[in-house]
């Protein structure tokens, strides 16, 4: 068995659901966020949830999907927390999350936590739940 055997997909389908945020860093000085959520294995696919307003524990319970080709190495998802404001957005955090697992044929189930300038605070979590299905 190769060493990277485990690191390289098969084609399918990878589900990802943005289950919900907590304590979202609040960008607005006015209030909560309107807060959505972008994600991306590859910077030429990005996409996104909807927006939720006024609110810091946001729930979208929405599902995305990414079509896998055989062999792939993108493994890190990409998330970014973003507060639309009626000009522009702010940054409220962002993260990486290692999805191996889901290619393994094992959920993952994780609170990814949104690290403050240089980690040493939070500016809150989201619940991501992420499946492979092979073709």
């Amino acid at each position: 068995m190769s060493l990277f055997s485990s690191h390289s997909a098969h084609q399918g389908v990878l589900s990802v659901t943005v289950v919900e945020g907590r304590k979202l860093h609040s960008e607005d000085l006015a209030g909560q966020n309107d807060s959505y959520v972008e994600l991306w294995l590859n910077e030429d696919y990005k996409q996104r949830t909807g927006e939720i307003k006024s609110d810091n524990n946001p729930v979208w319970n929405e599902t995305f999907t990414f079509n896998i080709e055989e062999g792939s190495s993108l493994h890190k998802l990409h998330l970014k927390v973003l507060d639309k404001d009626f000009v522009g957005k702010d940054k409220i955090g962002e993260a990486k999350l290692n999805i191996s697992e889901a290619f393994n044929g094992n959920p993952v189930d994780e609170w990814v936590n949104l690290p403050a300038h240089l980690g040493l605070t939070s500016h809150g979590e989201i619940h991501i739940y992420a499946q492979f299905t092979p073709n």
